[in-house]
């Protein structure tokens, strides 16, 4: 897998699970601060799609993902 698909799937499973424990009719209710989470993750995707740098694609690719076709600037 590429490092743009799993960032998705990390943001994906991140924003569902931060959904589960912020929101107050969820079973695993913690508390509604677990949202804030969520706008975290939001906005991390937004700078990344507006500035092509994520820390997370740093990370995966220090863990040996590769880079697909959406890491590389348009030329």
């Amino acid at each position: 897998m590429t490092v743009e698909r799993y960032i998705r799937i990390f943001a994906g499973l991140f924003i569902m699970a931060s959904l589960a424990l912020g929101v107050e009719e969820s079973p695993v209710f913690v508390s509604h601060w677990a949202l804030v989470f969520t706008a975290f993750v939001g906005l991390n995707l937004f700078q990344f799609g507006l500035t092509n740098f994520c820390p997370m694609a740093i990370i995966l690719r220090k863990l040996g993902a590769k880079d697909g076709a959406a890491c590389y600037p348009a030329q």
